[in-house]
C-alpha cells in the first residue's frame, strides 16, 4: 500500500505507533510469534516506513531460517537500519495476545486503505473512462483488501460443474489403478483406501508402546523411496534419533547396536550405504518439540514452495501440539488443531498424516481394541479426518499379562 502521510490530527485513530513497536518486540521476544500472526498482516500494513522495513527484514529473517533478532535485521536493512527506531522497539513490552494487536492493526491498515482510494475517487472521475469501468476498477479496489482473509470464494454453479466434469473423468481413469494416492507400503492398505490421498487428513491411533511413530516411519519410508519428498514435524523425537529409527528399518540392523555404536565391519558398510541413500531423500525434520497450527502452516507453505517435490506432511503427535488459544479448555484447543490440518491438507493438496494417542481408559476394557470413542477429543477429530487408522498389537498385552504372573508368582514365593 503506497503510503501518503495522512492528517496526523484527523487520522490519528488510523494508526497506533506504540502498538506497531509492540508487534515488533513480541517478534524479537518469541520469534514464533510471527508464524501466528503470518497469515494476519504484511509489511504494507504498518503505518510507519521504518516498521514496515523491519517487519519485511523479519520475514526474510524467517525465510532465511537466521535468527529474528536485532543484528540479522541490521543486516537485512543495511543503510535503511535506523537505531533509534530498533531501540525503541526494544524498549517496547512484548504482548501476550500478538494475534488480537495483529487483526486491531489490520483493521487500521484497511481503513486507512478505504481513506486513500476514497481520497483518490476525484481525480479518478476525471478520467477519460466510462463510469461502469471506474465503478468495476473502484470495486476490485475496495475487495482486494479483505482478499485472502479465509472467507473463500464464491463460485457458480456452472463453474462448479465444469469441475465436477473434470474431476470426474479423471477419477475414471484413476480406478483403473489400484493406487490413487500416496504408496503406503502395505498391499492390504492400499486395497482398502487406495493410497493416501491429496487433501486427506489421515489419524494414526494407538496407545503407547504399540508402535504408531514407527509404523509412520515405514510409511516415510516408502514415500521417500519414489523420490517425493516428507515433511515430520517431530514434538517428541529430536532429528537424529529419527533418522536412526529409519536407518534400522532400512538395514534390518537393530536400534540398540546403532544407538551404542556397536557395529561390526559388516553392518558398518551395510549402515554407510544406508546413510549415503538417505542423505540424498528429501525428508525435512522439524524437531523443536515447540509448534502450534500457524506455525505447521508457515514452514510447510515455505517448504513447499521451496520443494515442489515434497507430498506428505507427518506430525509426533497431534496432542502434543500447542494451541494459539491458551486459555480454552484443551477440547477446543484439539478442534482448533485438527481443523486447521485438515485445511492445510487441502490449501496444500497433499495428505498429513498426524499421530494421536488413545485414552487409557481402554487399559481398563478386557477387550483392549481401540475404537473411535477412545480417541482423546474425539469428537473434533473424527469429524475433520478422512482416515483414521488404529495401531493395535494383542501380543504386546499379553507380554504384559505374562510379565504380572511372573511377578505375582515371584511375590508369593
Amino acid at each position: 500500500m503506497a503510503k501518503e502521510r495522512l492528517n496526523e490530527i484527523e487520522f490519528s485513530n488510523l494508526y497506533d505507533l506504540d502498538m506497531e513497536r509492540a508487534i515488533l518486540s513480541s517478534i524479537i521476544a518469541n520469534n514464533d510469534a510471527l508464524g501466528e500472526i503470518f497469515d494476519t498482516i504484511k509489511a504494507g500494513d504498518f503505518y510507519l516506513k521504518a516498521h514496515a522495513q523491519i517487519y519485511k527484514a523479519m520475514v526474510d529473517c524467517l525465510n532465511g531460517d537466521v535468527p529474528i533478532a536485532s543484528t540479522f535485521i541490521k543486516n537485512k536493512l543495511g543503510e535503511n537500519y535506523d537505531d533509534n527506531v530498533m531501540a525503541s522497539i526494544l524498549a517496547t513490552n512484548s504482548i501476550i495476545d500478538i494475534q488480537r494487536y495483529a487483526n486491531e492493526l489490520k483493521e487500521k491498515s484497511i481503513k486507512r486503505s478505504l481513506v486513500k482510494i476514497a481520497h483518490d475517487i476525484p481525480s479518478k472521475v476525471n478520467e477519460d473512462k466510462a463510469s461502469r469501468d471506474m465503478v468495476d476498477e473502484l470495486s476490485q479496489e475496495f475487495y482486494s483488501l479483505v482478499d485472502g482473509s479465509g472467507t473463500g470464494s464464491i463460485r457458480d454453479s456452472e463453474d462448479i460443474i465444469k469441475s465436477l466434469i473434470v474431476h470426474m473423468q479423471k477419477q475414471a481413469a484413476l480406478n483403473e489403478r489400484d493406487i490413487i494416492g500416496l504408496n503406503t507400503g502395505f498391499k492390504k492398505l492400499n486395497e482398502m483406501i487406495k493410497g493416501f490421498k491429496n487433501g486427506d487428513l489421515i489419524i494414526i491411533a494407538a496407545r503407547p508402546g504399540m508402535g504408531k511413530t514407527t509404523l509412520c516411519l515405514n510409511f516415510m519410508g516408502h514415500v521417500l523411496k519414489s523420490g517425493a519428498g516428507v515433511v515430520f514435524f517431530s514434538l517428541e523425537m529430536p532429528a537424529e534419533q529419527i533418522m536412526m529409527r529409519m536407518l534400522a528399518d532400512k538395514t534390518s540392523i537393530p536400534l540398540q547396536e546403532i544407538m551404542t555404536a556397536s557395529l561390526d565391519d559388516e553392518k558398518l558398510a551395510h549402515f554407510s550405504h544406508a546413510c549415503s541413500e538417505f542423505s540424498h531423500a528429501k525428508l525435512f525434520v522439524h524437531d523443536s518439540g515447540y509448534v502450534n497450527i500457524h506455525q505447521v502452516r508457515t514452514q510447510l507453505r515455505k517448504l513447499k514452495s521451496a520443494h515442489p517435490e515434497i507430498s506428505l506432511c507427518v506430525i509426533d503427535y497431534i496432542g502434543l501440539m500447542m494451541s494459539t488459544n491458551n486459555f480454552a479448555d484443551r477440547h477446543i484447543q484439539i478442534a482448533e488443531i485438527s481443523r486447521g490440518l485438515k485445511l492445510l491438507a487441502r490449501e496444500l493438496d497433499m495428505p498429513i498424516i498426524a499421530l494421536s494417542q488413545l485414552n487409557r481408559g481402554l487399559e481398563a476394557r478386557a477387550n483392549k481394541r481401540p475404537m473411535l470413542s477412545d480417541l482423546r477429543e474425539s469428537g473434533a477429530i473424527e469429524q475433520d479426518a478422512d482416515i483414521i487408522l488404529f495401531v493395535y498389537r494383542h501380543e504386546v498385552y499379553l507380554e504384559q499379562e505374562e510379565n504380572e504372573k511372573k511377578s505375582k508368582a515371584a511375590a508369593e514365593g
